[in-house]
C-alpha cells in the first residue's frame, strides 16, 4: 500500500516536475545536519560527517551520502570499517558483520530509522554458519538504500539500551531531505578475476513535494547480482595423534610395540598381529622397524589436520531492495513520517571438496585406528608437517545451499511541537527478518584403504602438497558405497533444511522540554517485542544410502571439478571428480520426504525428534518496557561554550525460552525469567577554545544473553557401555552482560574540514557469560532423574556443559583519528587530502579450563572477535569533477572461540589488510562514470587454531572485483 501511495504522488505530470527541478537546482545547501548536501563529491560527505560529529554532545562518527543514492562503499560493513574503532568480518569475500572497539557483533544495536531491527543470513561453515544470534548482518542490504550511517560509541539515556560497544543508526532517505523533484539512477558492471563472471549492479531513486514543500515522495530501489568463488585448503581444525589416548582414536601401533594401539578388540579385529578388521580384511601391523616406531610416536604425539582438503565454493547471489517514504506537513507544528523498506538476499552456495576422512573417525568409522603412518616429521610447535600413511579413505563431497532473508520494516515517526518549549517524538513500527535455508544437501563419494597418501606442509604451512596415492580425475577410481562392511563409513546423503526468523515490534515517545535556555527536561517511554524462532530438520541416518539402480554407474551421476587453484600455485590439484547433486537428487527423489521403500530410500526429515537436530529448534520471546529521564543543560565554563547530558534509564526484560530435551523423542520445555536495570549516563562536550572540543562520558550499560545460550533444550547422549556420555544444556537464567563504561576525547579542529583528535576508552566488563565444562556423576548435575534410560547408573560420568555467567574483566584501549584536505598546498597537490585511524584495545577476560567447571584453574586472554589493532588509511583527490581515492584496512589477529576444540587452547582468525580503489569523473553536472576495485590485494581468509602451534585451519580467496559506471541525476 505504501508503496502505491508513492507510485501515485510520483506520477505527477513531467512539466510539474521539471517546474519543481528548477526551484532546487542541484547542488543547492541544506543546513540541516539530518539532510543530505546535494553536492555529489566525496569531500562534501566527510564536511557533512565531521559537522555531526563536532556538534553532537555524545562521541559519534558518521557516514554521509556522497550523492543521491550514492554510498561511498557498495558494501555497508565495509564502509563502516572506515569509522575509527569498527572492524568488519567477512563471509565470501564482502564484509557481514562489524565490532566496535573490540566487541563483537552480539554486543552491537543497530536500528533502521530509529527502531531495533535485526537481519540475519548464513554463511559457510567457517564464517560462523546460520546467525542464530544478535549480530547484524549488513550483506543483507545494498549500500544505495541508506543516506546516513551513524555510529554512537557513548551512551546517553535517550538512546535504547541493549549494547555494550555501540549503536549503529542506519537512516533511509526521505523527500523532505530535497528541495522539489530529484532523481537519479546508477548501472554497474562488475567483473571477478578469480570467477571470471561479470555480474549486474543497479539503483535509481526518485522523489518530490508538493503543496509548498507540505507533502512529500520518496521511493528508492537497488538490484545487484555477484557470482565468484571461493577457493583455496582447509583442515577443519587440527586434532592430537591420540586424542583420549584412546586405542580408538589412535594410529595403528607396530608389531609388538608397547602400549598396543588399538588393543584386543574381538568385534574389531584388532589383536597383536592386527590393527583392525576393516570390511573383512584384516589389516596386519606394521613391523617393529626403528622408522615405523619411529613415525608412529611422533604422528601419536603431534597435531594433525582433521580433514585435510582442498575445495572450491560457488557463491551466487541475489539482492533486490526497495524503500518508500511519504512525509506529511500536518501543520507548522506537526510533521508525519510513513517509511517502508524491504530488502531480499537470494543465493546460492556449492562446496565441492576433495579430502581425507580417515584423521577425524575412530576405529568403528574405519578411522586412524587402522591408519598405519609409514614416514613422519613434526615441526618445533608439534604439528605433524609431514606424513606418509596406508589405509586412508579419501572423500569427494559436495553440498549445496539455497539461502533467502527477507527483511521488512514498516515505521511511523510522528514530530509535533505543543508551542515553543514542549515538543513529542512518537515512533511506532516493526520489522521482520526472515532468513530460509530450505536447501542444505551433501552427498559424497569415497575410495577406502588408499595406499601411500602422504600431505607435506614444510615448504607452505597454508597450502600443503598433498598426494592422494591414485587420479583424482578418474571416475572409475571412485565408489558409491551405499552397503559400507563393518568397521568403514560409506557415502552419505545428508539433507539439513534449517532457518531462523526475528521480529521487533516497537513502540516509544519522548517529549523534550525547554525549561530555560540553559536546561531541557527529557522522558519517555518504551516498549518492544522480540521474537525469534530457530528450526532445523534432518534425516534419521545420513550415512545409509540406497544403491544404484541396475545399469546406472558412477559415472552417470558425476562431474568434475577443473582449473582449480588459481592464485595458490602448485599445490593444489586442478582437477578432481564430483558427485553431480541434480542427477542424484533426480534419481533417488530426495526431496520427496518420504520412505521410497529402497534399502537407504529413507528420506524423511525429522526436527524436534532427532537428535541431531533437536539442539537448533528453540524460541527466544523477549518483552522489554522501559523509560528515562534526562536533563540536557547548555552552560559556560571558564566563559567557554559546556553542553552535554545527565540522565537515567530503566529497563525491564521479561524472557520465555522454548526449547527440547532428549526425553520422550523431543519434549518441549518452557521457562520465563526476569531482570531489571537502572543505566545512569552522563555526557559532557567542552569547547576549550574555538577549535577543540574534549568530552567525557560515563554509563551503566547492558547486553542481553546470545539467544542459543538462552535455548533451555538439552542435547543428552548415554553411553552405558563405557563410552563417553554427553550433556549439553542451555541456561534460559542467564543474566545479561554489564559493565560500566568512561570514555573520553580531546577534538581539534586546527582547519576546515579537519580533525586531529585522541580517544580513551575504558570497560569493566562485570558479568559475563561462558560455556563451562566438566567430567562429574550424572546424578551431580541437577538434571532429572527420570530422563535416565533403564540399566544407567546415575553416578556413571558425564561431559556435562552449560552456559553461566562468570566474572569478565576490563577492556581498554584508545583511536587516533587524522581528517584533513590538503587546501594549503599550491595548484594541482591542493585537492588531495587523507583520513587516518588507528585503534588499539586491550582486554582481560578469565576463561575456565575447558575440563574443570569450578574455575580452580582458569586463564586470562582476549575477549573473543576483538582485534588488539586496527587501522585505516584513505588518500583522496577530488576537484569537483575528478574525484579519486585508495584506502587500505588493516584488522589483527583475533579469537572466535574459546577455549577452542580438539584439544586446542583457542580458535581465531589472522590478520587481513584490504586495498579498495575509486575513480570518478563528472561529464557534467547530470553524468558521472566510476570505476571501483575491491579487494585490489586479493587478501586470504586465514584461520588458525591453538595460539602456540598456529595450525593453518582455512586458507581461502576469492580474487579481486571490479566494477565500472555510469550515474545519472536528474
Amino acid at each position: 500500500m505504501l508503496a502505491a501511495a508513492i507510485a501515485v504522488a510520483l506520477s505527477a505530470p513531467v512539466a510539474a516536475l521539471a517546474q519543481q527541478a528548477d526551484a532546487a537546482p542541484a547542488g543547492a545547501e541544506v543546513t540541516d545536519l539530518d539532510q543530505i548536501v546535494v553536492v555529489g563529491s566525496f569531500r562534501a560527505s566527510l564536511e557533512r560527517a565531521l559537522e555531526q560529529k563536532r556538534y553532537s554532545t555524545e562521541q559519534i562518527d558518521s557516514i554521509m551520502a556522497e550523492d543521491i543514492g550514492k554510498f561511498p562503499d557498495l558494501n555497508l560493513a565495509e564502509a563502516l570499517q572506515r569509522i575509527p574503532g569498527v572492524a568488519i568480518d567477512r563471509d565470501a569475500g564482502e564484509g557481514r558483520s562489524i565490532s566496535v572497539r573490540g566487541l563483537g557483533s552480539d554486543f552491537t544495536r543497530v536500528r533502521i530509522n530509529g527502531l531495533e531491527a535485526l537481519a540475519t543470513t548464513g554463511a559457510t561453515d567457517s564464517s560462523g554458519g546460520a546467525n542464530r544470534s544478535r549480530g547484524f548482518d549488513f550483506n543483507v542490504f545494498a549500500s544505495e538504500l541508506f543516506s546516513n550511517v551513524r555510529v554512537r560509541k557513548t551512551q546517553s539515556a535517550q538512546v535504547d539500551e541493549g549494547s555494550l560497544g555501540a549503536t549503529v543508526d542506519l537512516r533511509v532517505a526521505r523527500p523532505f531531505d530535497y528541495k522539489g523533484f530529484t532523481a537519479s539512477v546508477g548501472v554497474n558492471g562488475g567483473y571477478n578475476d578469480l570467477s571470471g563472471e561479470v555480474n549486474p549492479r543497479a539503483s535509481a531513486l526518485i522523489a518530490n513535494t508538493w503543496a509548498d514543500g507540505r507533502v512529500g515522495a520518496l521511493l528508492s530501489a537497488a538490484y545487484s547480482e555477484r557470482t565468484l568463488f571461493e577457493e583455496g585448503f582447509s583442515s577443519v581444525r587440527w586434532a592430537p595423534g591420540d586424542a583420549t589416548p584412546s586405542s580408538t582414536t589412535t594410529f595403528c601401533s607396530p608389531l609388538g610395540y608397547t602400549p598396543q594401539q588399538p588393543a584386543n578388540n574381538s568385534g574389531r579385529g584388532s589383536s597383536a598381529a592386527n590393527c583392525h578388521n576393516s570390511g573383512g580384511v584384516l589389516i596386519p601391523r606394521p613391523a617393529n622397524t626403528p622408522q615405523n616406531v619411529a613415525a608412529y610416536v611422533a604422528a601419536r604425539d603431534s597435531f594433525h589436520p582433521r580433514l585435510p582438503r582442498y575445495g572450491r565454493l560457488t557463491h551466487d547471489q541475489e539482492r533486490t531492495g526497495v524503500t518508500g517514504s511519504l512525509q506529511f506537513k500536518l501543520g507548522d507544528a506537526t510533521t508525519l513520517s510513513v517509511d517502508g523498506l524491504y530488502s531480499k538476499l537470494d543465493s546460492t552456495r556449492q562446496e565441492d571438496f576433495l579430502q581425507s576422512i580417515s584423521f577425524s573417525r575412530n576405529s568403528s568409522q574405519g578411522g586412524k585406528a587402522q591408519t598405519i603412518v609409514r614416514a613422519a616429521e613434526v615441526n618445533d610447535r608439534g604439528d605433524l608437517v609431514y606424513g606418509v600413511f596406508d589405509n586412508v579413505d579419501v572423500r569427494a563431497e559436495s553440498r549445496f545451499d539455497a539461502l533467502t532473508t527477507e527483511f521488512t520494516q514498516f515505521s511511523a515517526l510522528l514530530e509535533h511541537e505543543f508551542n515553543d518549549r514542549l515538543r513529542m517524538d512518537a515512533l511506532v513500527g516493526t520489522s521482520k527478518s526472515e532468513f530460509s535455508n530450505p536447501r542444505q544437501t551433501t552427498v559424497t563419494f569415497d575410495i577406502q584403504n588408499i595406499q601411500g597418501y602422504s600431505w607435506d606442509f614444510r615448504n607452505n604451512r597454508n597450502l600443503p602438497d598433498i598426494n592422494y596415492g591414485f587420479d583424482t580425475g578418474d571416475v572409475n577410481a571412485w565408489n558409491w558405497i551405499s552397503n559400507p562392511p563393518v568397521n568403514s563409513t560409506g557415502s552419505e546423503i545428508r539433507i539439513r533444511p534449517q532457518g531462523t526468523d526475528n521480529q521487533f515490534d516497537n513502540a516509544k515517545v519522548d517529549l523534550a522540554f525547554l525549561a530555560s535556555e540553559s536546561y531541557t527536561l527529557r522522558g519517555g517511554l518504551a516498549w518492544k517485542q522480540y521474537d525469534m524462532r530457530s528450526y532445523e530438520s534432518r534425516r534419521a541416518s545420513e550415512t545409509v544410502v540406497p544403491a544404484l539402480p541396475a545399469g546406472t554407474t558412477l559415472a552417470d551421476v558425476a562431474t568434475r571439478i577443473t582449473g582449480f587453484g588459481k592464485g595458490l600455485g602448485s599445490s593444489s590439484p586442478s582437477s578432481w571428480v564430483i558427485p553431480d547433486l541434480g542427477k542424484l537428487v533426480q534419481l533417488f527423489d530426495i526431496y520427496c520426504n518420504c520412505n521410497t521403500g529402497a534399502p537407504g530410500g529413507d528420506f524423511t526429515l525429522t526436527g524436534i525428534t532427532n537428535g541431531n537436530a533437536r539442539t537448533n529448534n528453540f524460541g527466544i520471546k523477549e518483552e522489554d518496557t522501559g523509560g528515562y529521564l534526562q536533563v540536557d543543560f547548555n552552560l559556560d565554563l571558564a566563559d567557554r561554550p559546556l553542553r552535554g547530558n545527565l540522565g537515567v534509564r530503566y529497563a525491564h526484560t521479561e524472557i520465555e525460552a522454548t526449547g527440547y530435551t532428549s526425553v520422550g523423542g523431543g519434549t518441549q520445555v518452557v521457562y520465563d525469567h526476569d531482570y531489571d536495570d537502572w543505566l545512569p549516563s552522563l555526557n559532557v562536550a567542552w569547547d576549550v577554545a574555538d577549535d577543540v572540543v574534549l568530552r567525557f562520558g560515563a554509563a551503566k550499560v547492558m547486553a542481553r544473553p546470545q539467544l542459543a545460550s538462552l535455548n533451555p533444550g538439552s542435547g543428552i547422549s548415554f553411553n552405558a557401555t563405557g563410552g563417553t556420555s554427553t550433556a549439553n544444556v542451555g541456561n534460559p537464567f542467564l543474566e545479561p552482560f554489564r559493565a560500566t563504561t568512561v570514555d573520553f576525547s580531546a577534538e581539534w579542529y586546527f582547519a576546515d574540514e579537519s580533525l586531529l583528535s585522541l580517544a580513551l576508552f575504558y570497560k569493566d566488563i562485570d558479568t559475563y557469560i561462558q560455556q563451562y565444562r566438566q567430567s562429574m556423576p550424572y546424578a551431580d548435575t541437577g538434571l532429572p532423574l527420570e530422563w535416565l534410560p533403564p540399566g544407567f547408573d546415575p553416578q556413571n560420568e558425564v561431559d556435562f556443559r552449560q552456559w553461566i555467567n562468570t566474572p569478565g574483566g576490563p577492556l581498554k584501549g584508545f583511536e587516533i583519528s587524522y581528517q584533513q584536505p590538503f587546501t594549503f598546498l599550491p595548484g594541482f597537490w591542493k585537492d588531495f587530502g587523507a583520513i587516518m585511524n588507528y585503534t588499539r584495545v586491550q582486554s582481560e577476560i578469565t576463561y575456565g579450563n575447558p575440563d574443570v567447571l569450578n574455575s580452580d584453574v582458569t586463564f586470562v586472554n582476549d575477549l573473543v572477535n576483538l582485534s588488539p589493532t586496527s587501522y585505516n588509511a584513505t588518500l583522496f583527490y577530488d576537484n569537483g569533477s575528478f574525484a579519486a581515492r585508495v584506502a587500505m584496512s588493516y584488522r589483527d589477529d583475533y579469537l572466535q572461540r574459546v577455549p577452542g576444540q580438539n584439544g586446542n587452547d583457542v580458535e581465531g582468525k589472522r590478520d587481513t589488510r584490504s586495498v579498495d580503489a575509486m575513480l570518478s569523473y563528472k561529464v557534467n553536472k547530470h553524468m558521472t562514470v566510476t570505476l571501483e576495485g575491491i579487494n585490489l590485494t586479493d587478501t586470504f581468509n586465514q584461520q588458525y587454531v591453538d595460539s602456540y602451534r598456529d595450525s593453518t585451519s582455512v586458507y581461502h580467496h576469492t580474487g579481486r572485483e571490479y566494477y565500472l559506471g555510469l550515474r545519472y541525476k536528474f
